[in-house]
């Protein structure tokens, strides 16, 4: 009778780990990976943290603004992940997110500017996928237009473009 329950029990715990575990991990990337992410995340799906391809991005409820940019002519239209929902999905954690481009320039950016409304992680400018040679693959772009705060040297400091590598600190 012991042995039944245990192994009752035992069914029970692998049961709630193995749903537990799946539900802390994101698909694996079917493409080519375009942003990896590490440090204080709670969902991974590589033994280093978090990978993802455009595909996997655009899964993540994007968002659309125009706004005017410093490099730029003009108002331009960008789509992208708004960073707020990124570290939603990731359960991140901390207080600044330290960005990576592709040539290993690296700013910071407080988790406080991944507001509603806020930055997004954009891989399309006017429709168009963003390019390695122009900004791309992901640009985090600030809605310059709708406040002056936005408008600032920090702000635009902030504003990374080829960006490849995220790490929650």
């Amino acid at each position: 009778m012991i042995s039944k329950r245990i192994r009752q029990w035992a069914g029970l715990v692998w049961l709630v780990t193995a749903t537990a575990a799946s539900a802390e991990a994101l698909p694996v990337p079917r493409q080519d990976v375009v942003l990896t992410v590490e440090g204080r995340i709670g969902v991974t799906n590589t033994p280093e943290g978090a990978a993802f391809d455009l595909a996997m991005l655009e899964s993540l409820d994007p968002v659309e603004f125009k706004t005017t940019t410093i490099w730029t002519e003009g108002p331009q239209s960008f789509r992208g992940v708004p960073l707020s929902r990124l570290i939603s999905e990731l359960r991140a954690e901390g207080t600044t997110i330290l960005a990576s481009a592709l040539n290993d320039y690296t700013v910071e950016i407080p988790v406080t500017d991944a507001v509603e409304g806020g930055p997004i992680l954009a891989f399309e400018q006017n429709g168009e996928r963003l390019s390695v040679r122009d900004k791309g693959p992901l640009w985090i772009v600030y809605p310059y237009d709708s406040t002056p705060d936005y408008q600032t040297v920090v702000i635009y400091a902030r504003s990374i473009w080829q960006v490849a590598h995220l790490e929650f600190r």
